[in-house]
């Protein structure tokens, strides 16, 4: 379902952002590391860590494997609450953060600044509500759903993105559009 989701924005994401300037990337919650092989066939210079729970691990492997990519994405799997993260000059979270309640966003959030160089980049792949709360019904439905099926879990505006990041010492922030209602929120270390 995720991957479903997620390839039109991800291939979006490898056209519209600039990652000359990056090497490593972390994405983290990766499932079947689609991110990691969708932005590997575009920027050939990148290397990748997919990081998820053990169970999902030999089926990113797999996937990976059959993409002849696992010289370049590495498959890892653990807790990314516990466990420590790859340092990378990049972390990706494709709706990884929407899944949780605000104490653990704004965990996710200080693990990625911990784990990022001066300079690297959080990109996290939602779909934004809009700051008003007026234009992105999607968005404002998706949260509603999170809030249903995980009880304190919910979707965020940019604005929401931009201050719980610039808390965790993030210091610019840019929003890119994607497919659809879907947006990257990016905030730079």
């Amino acid at each position: 379902a995720m991957s479903g989701l997620q390839t039109a924005n991800f291939q979006q994401l490898a056209e519209k952002f600039d990652f000359s300037r990056y090497r490593t990337v972390s994405d983290i919650g990766g499932a079947l590391a689609l991110l990691s092989r969708t932005l590997a066939a575009r920027h050939g210079h990148l290397t990748f860590t997919s990081f998820d729970l053990p169970p999902v691990a030999p089926l990113a492997q797999e996937k990976v494997d059959q993409a002849q990519m696992s010289e370049r994405v590495k498959i890892l799997s653990g807790d990314f609450f516990r466990d420590d993260w790859t340092p990378a000059d990049g972390i990706t979270m494709g709706n990884v953060l929407h899944d949780w309640n605000l104490v653990k966003k704004k965990t996710l959030i200080r693990k990625a600044h911990d784990a990022l160089p001066r300079g690297g980049a959080l990109i996290a792949i939602e779909n934004l509500i809009d700051d008003a709360r007026r234009e992105n019904a999607f968005g404002l439905l998706m949260s509603l759903n999170m809030l249903i099926e995980f009880g304190d879990a919910f979707d965020y505006t940019g604005e929401d993105f931009r201050h719980w990041c610039g808390e965790a010492g993030f210091s610019d922030f840019e929003i890119i559009p994607l497919a659809g209602p879907a947006s990257a929120a990016i905030a730079y270390k």
